[in-house]
């Protein structure tokens, strides 16, 4: 899944995430994860991080 840094994501709540900018940082700072945030990323539908 490809996801425009940009992109925001509005919640039922109205609260904004912005989930382009989380998922590039997340991944560009994969090395330094804790093992646990590791587990829970495939969970999350995240296919990069069970490798």
């Amino acid at each position: 899944m490809t996801v425009p840094r940009g992109y925001v994501e509005e919640l039922e709540d109205g609260t904004e995430v912005r989930l382009g900018v989380w998922l590039t940082d997340t991944t560009t700072r994969r090395a330094k994860l804790t093992s646990v945030k590791l587990q829970q990323l495939p969970d999350l539908g995240l296919e990069w991080a069970a490798g």
